[in-house]
């Protein structure tokens, strides 16, 4: 509790900062003004965010992972689980790399257990690689970024 109210505090103090040198400030109210960068986009834009996106329910899944014409990488995890903790920020590294070649979904097994239980998730970190509605490769586990590379090059036919 205590380290939220401090992080909190950090983050109204942040806000209302101004920017720093050569950035430029959206024009806002005082509270949710943001610096820019001197290229003009927000910090945190990035390819990673608008590539990875979280599965809402089994029409959302159907729509944007079985009916998407990209290939599109499936994360199940869960939020207990250590090793997902891991794979899933290095994992969603490398899908951003790829420049909107491929997609990354990410599916919670205990919010969307007949997920996991429709593609045979026995065990999490388990990630699928789905190409016009199929499932094309998989994994369990952590993979290392090399790894990870050659598992997307080969989804992409890179």
């Amino acid at each position: 509790m205590a380290q939220r109210l401090v992080l909190r505090r950090l983050l109204s103090l942040t806000l209302r900062t101004l920017p720093l040198q050569g950035q430029r400030v959206v024009s806002a109210p005082l509270a949710l003004r943001v610096p820019l960068a001197p290229h003009g986009k927000a910090f945190g834009t990035s390819a990673g965010c608008r590539s990875t996106f979280n599965v809402q329910d089994g029409s959302d899944f159907q729509d944007r992972v079985v009916n998407n014409p990209k290939p599109v990488v499936v994360d199940f995890h869960a939020q207990w689980c250590g090793p997902c903790k891991i794979l899933g920020p290095r994992l969603e590294k490398m899908v951003a790399k790829q420049e909107g070649k491929v997609l990354m979904a990410k599916v919670d097994i205990d919010d969307h257990t007949d997920l996991a239980i429709e593609y045979e998730v026995s065990a999490v970190p388990t990630v699928l690689a789905m190409k016009n509605g199929d499932v094309v490769d998989k994994f369990v586990g952590i993979k290392d970024e090399d790894q990870l590379e050659a598992f997307l090059k080969k989804l992409i036919g890179a």
